[in-house]
């Protein structure tokens, strides 16, 4: 029988609530415990994920689903290898929760303290990539937050498999809140999720410009997140024909349908060996388009834009113009080129002769992402679990009044604590 959404978002809220005080030592034995059970489970999530890969195979042929949404559903040994290891690498890094950010004594005995604290609730909604469900959970788990998941139809026999290896270990674990991580499965329950503003926080999508801009329209709960991917990298005119060619090799094919996957090449025009630089992209098998109408197109797939520019400056403006905010990078051997270009660049990663591919939680050592966010509030780039935190402050003093500081009796110092 089907929960009440409602109730659902309750029990989010409660156990939120549980989980805001439980120790370091209790989060990380839980996380562990969680990467050796996934682990040992491996073989009953790859039959699981052949499943839904089957019966994607049918969506893909009738047009329900793109290709490049297939290939992010499918679940290989890497992938695995790095969900188990990113799960035990957040559970050895710092507990995000009770950090000091600022102590400041007011006055003589009136103590300020800002603290690193959880959000509370957040409401995940996300299209194809099951091994998100072990992503989020873990960061959830040590940033004390609880979470509600979304996933897309195509891959519910991976996620429910998945999420019931999770909390099956999680109910071992002495002390543990129940009901901490969740999922739902219905368009319906999206629609409840999206007005649930008295239980949950804040909704972070992981999708396709189309998912992210309903939740946007439809929802006055926070979100985080990035509507598309459209990343770029230029290449300068003092750029190593090799770098450049290794680079974008990597950035366009590595996996097409990433988010930090490159879409759209500017080449400056007074670049020695640029028919060389074209040619080798070609001989990787990527298809190559050049005209307006692709500057802002997001293929997921081996195609990437093309476009000769005159100067640093018009590469800048075209990036800023054209861009998702997402990940953008810039071949050179000009280091004032570079700086201008990552000062410049209005984007939450800009890199300087290195692979957009780089734009990733794990990778920054984060451990895991809930997703990449191009806002330009709280938290912006691979949000891990700083991105899981707010703060909150504390005062306190020994019967003080701010009647004595509006009559002139008692005066602040304002002086900061170590």
């Amino acid at each position: 029988m089907e929960q009440n959404f409602i109730d659902i978002a309750k029990k989010a809220k409660q156990a939120s609530l549980a989980i805001s005080g439980l120790q370091t030592e209790v989060k990380n034995l839980a996380l562990n415990k969680v990467a050796d059970a996934l682990e040992c489970s491996a073989e009953e999530i790859f039959n699981a994920n052949k499943t839904d890969l089957a019966e994607a195979q049918a969506l893909v042929t009738s047009g329900e689903i793109t290709k490049s949404t297939f290939n992010r559903l499918k679940l290989d040994e890497n992938k695995m290898r790095d969900m188990i290891q990113g799960v035990r690498d957040i559970a050895k890094l710092d507990d995000p929760i009770g950090k000091v950010l600022l102590k400041r004594e007011l006055d003589e005995g009136l103590i300020l303290t800002k603290v690193s604290c959880p959000i509370g609730v957040l409401g995940i909604i996300f299209e194809a990539r099951p091994d998100v469900i072990s992503q989020i959970s873990a960061l959830a788990i040590k940033s004390s937050n609880a979470v509600i998941l979304k996933g897309g139809k195509e891959s519910k026999n991976t996620n429910k498999k998945i999420l019931e290896i999770i909390n099956n270990t999680l109910s071992n674990i002495e002390n543990f809140p129940k009901n901490l991580i969740q999922q739902v499965f219905s368009r319906d329950d999206v629609a409840q999720m999206l007005k649930c503003d008295n239980y949950i926080n804040l909704i972070i999508p992981r999708g396709g410009n189309k998912l992210v801009k309903y939740i946007k329209e439809n929802t006055n709960i926070p979100v985080l997140g990035h509507a598309s991917g459209i990343c770029h990298i230029f290449v300068d005119k003092s750029a190593d024909i090799n770098v450049a060619s290794k680079v974008v090799i990597d950035a366009k094919t590595q996996y097409p349908s990433a988010c930090n996957a490159v879409e759209t090449l500017l080449i400056h025009k007074d670049l020695e060996k640029s028919d060389e630089l074209l040619a080798s992209l070609q001989l990787s098998e990527i298809k190559l388009v050049s005209n307006p109408e692709a500057w802002d197109v997001e293929y997921g797939d081996k195609i990437l834009s093309y476009k000769f520019v005159n100067s640093l400056e018009e590469a800048i403006e075209h990036i800023n113009t054209y861009g998702s905010g997402h990940t953008d990078s810039i071949i050179t051997n000009d280091v004032e080129n570079a700086e201008k270009f990552m000062n410049e660049v209005d984007s939450a990663g800009v890199y300087y002769n290195v692979s957009t591919r780089f734009a990733d939680g794990f990778r920054y050592g984060f451990g895991a992402e809930v997703g990449i966010s191009t806002n330009k509030t709280h938290a912006r780039g691979p949000v891990g679990l700083e991105g899981l935190t707010i703060y909150k402050y504390k005062l306190t003093g020994n019967g003080h009044i701010v009647d004595d500081y509006s009559k002139g009796k008692k005066k602040f110092h304002h002086r900061d604590l170590k």
